[in-house]
């Protein structure tokens, strides 16, 4: 399980076009967005640097 803290998800709108977008690469991943943490946790087989390009593609930040 992955789990990374993207602090520019600022609504549910943009939770969802960023689930939609993992899910287009990674249909098989399950993702959670916690818009009140900004927590996004992803459970599948594919690397954490899968998840963290397809997430600063979408314009979406990562914090360490």
């Amino acid at each position: 399980m992955i789990e990374l803290k993207v602090p520019t998800i600022n609504s549910s709108e943009a939770a969802d076009r960023l689930k939609e977008t993992i899910l287009t690469s990674e249909p098989d991943a399950k993702v959670e967005i916690d818009t009140n943490t900004k927590k996004v946790t992803v459970d599948s087989k594919a690397s954490a640097e899968t998840f963290i390009e397809l997430i600063e593609a979408e314009g979406h930040k990562i914090e360490e």
